[in-house]
């Protein structure tokens, strides 16, 4: 009798298993895995257009990444351990008090971005947190190499300003940063799938005079070429000079961040680093993995809605990882000892140099 039920109950697993995932038909003609996803495909389209200009990997996309993180970091069980209200994470705090939020030191440059999406979320009716990481994953959609990011859909309006100091600085030290991220739920590591981010993201505001400097040479591409030019020896600031969180970056027009400096050259995210430099595939998956812990800090995943088939495929990368043009492996300062450096060719041609990224 026993084994009757059990065989019984297998069975009905495996045909749960099999049976086709029921979806539901939205109003724009597409299909979705809730009706509660309908109304994101209005706003893929209106961002897409309006925000995106036409679905370019551009400024807007930079900048929409940037806020995903700078609104889910603020979150600090540390704080909260000792009476003080630790931050909600990806709740939409950082547009709901943008007036508190903005003015942080850390979050210097996110107003714009603040004010640019906030008309989309109220247009639609749609939560600050959930607009802030939809924009992020549609963004990020727009720029080949990119994989193709969870969206979790659910997130309450409910929310209150994060306490001042979450967000790690440029210039902060990788003692400093690790712990930060520690405190949020984060490995050392799992920094490092983060800042894949920066492989399509510049500064606008450590060195102002040279807004929109790239951290690599192809910002426009989600490839490994960051985890590459940020481990090249330093040769000059692209702009007025040495700033705080910026030390001398390889190729002219590049900026390079003291904080990515320190982390690709410490021994506890060194090697994490180093991995990336010629694995498109595993720098993308484990980006995708980060991404979707970051969604969810300070969130129940439980009570949240997987709508993530709203978010389009990104294109294929094409080209392999490079040494810039006029480089070589001398130039390389290797950071890992447990693996050697991957052998790469030098990209041909003049020497590489990087034009900023023109606002859209």
């Amino acid at each position: 009798m026993l084994l009757t039920v059990g065989i019984t109950s297998a069975a009905l697993i495996l045909s749960a298993a099999a049976a086709p995932t029921k979806r539901v038909a939205c109003s724009n003609g597409q299909t979705a895995a809730s009706d509660s996803c309908c109304v994101w495909f209005d706003v893929l389209d209106d961002i897409q257009q309006n925000l995106f200009d036409g679905g370019e990997c551009g400024e807007e996309v930079h900048e929409s990444l940037r806020l995903t993180f700078h609104d889910a970091i603020g979150f600090s069980p540390q704080l909260t351990s000792q009476g003080q209200f630790g931050g909600g994470g990806a709740d939409g705090s950082i547009m709901a008090f943008a007036d508190i939020e903005t003015n942080f030191h850390a979050n210097l440059g996110v107003d714009e971005i603040v004010e640019t999406q906030r008309p989309f979320a109220l247009k639609h009716n749609v939560s600050f947190g959930d607009f802030i990481q939809f924009a992020g994953a549609v963004g990020v959609s727009n720029c080949p190499g990119a994989p193709r990011l969870e969206f979790l859909a659910g997130r309450s309006n409910d929310s209150q300003a994060s306490p001042d100091g979450l967000v790690p600085e440029p210039f902060d030290s990788a003692d400093k940063i690790i712990a930060r991220f520690a405190d949020a739920g984060f490995t050392a590591n799992e920094i490092v799938d983060l800042l894949a981010s920066h492989t399509v993201a510049a500064q606008d505001h450590v060195d102002p005079s040279i807004h929109g400097s790239p951290f690599d040479s192809t910002p426009s591409v989600f490839d490994t070429q960051f985890f590459i030019e940020t481990l090249l020896n330093g040769t000059a600031f692209p702009g007025n000079g040495s700033n705080q969180g910026e030390v001398e970056s390889p190729l002219a027009g590049e900026f390079r961040l003291q904080s990515d400096f320190e982390l690709s050259r410490d021994p506890r995210t060194a090697c994490e680093w180093q991995s990336f430099v010629n694995n498109q595939q595993l720098m993308a998956s484990k980006f995708r993995a980060a991404m979707s812990k970051l969604a969810i800090v300070g969130q129940s995943r439980y009570l949240l809605t997987d709508c993530s088939d709203v978010i389009p495929t990104p294109k294929a990368v094409t080209g392999s990882p490079t040494l810039p043009a006029g480089k070589s492996a001398a130039d390389i300062q290797a950071a890992c000892s447990a693996t050697p450096f991957p052998a790469l060719t030098a990209a041909a041609g003049a020497e590489t140099s990087v034009a900023p990224v023109p606002p859209s």
